[in-house]
């Protein structure tokens, strides 16, 4: 899963577990593990929710300084469904990029967001 370059730090530590992305459709599903630099995401949930539903609180939550930074970089494409994403970073135990834990990640990534 890829984020904007900005927000990789605070996905590391934690500190983000929240994102939003606007898509035709879902390109990924809860369960799925997706790589992310030496580790992965795992996804915990997706649900689609309104544009209404994109506070300045869940824009921070989600790593951005307001409504329209997040807006700039969740939409990707022709995209008008609206996503909320929740995850968690597994970082990698066997010392080699991109490996974290038993499974495999299931896809390369997703868009910049």
């Amino acid at each position: 899963m890829i984020f904007a370059k900005r927000l990789r730090e605070g996905v590391r530590r934690g500190d983000i577990t929240l994102s939003v992305r606007i898509w035709q459709r879902p390109h990924v599903k809860a369960g799925g593990r997706y790589r992310m630099e030496e580790g992965e995401i795992e996804v915990e949930s997706i649900e689609a929710i309104a544009f209404a539903d994109i506070t300045p609180d869940l824009a921070t939550r989600t790593g951005f300084a307001g409504v329209i930074d997040l807006l700039k970089t969740a939409k990707h494409g022709k995209g008008e469904n609206v996503y909320l994403i929740r995850f968690r970073y597994l970082p990698p135990i066997d010392g080699r990029r991109g490996k974290a834990g038993r499974r495999p990640a299931t896809k390369r990534g997703l868009h910049p967001g």
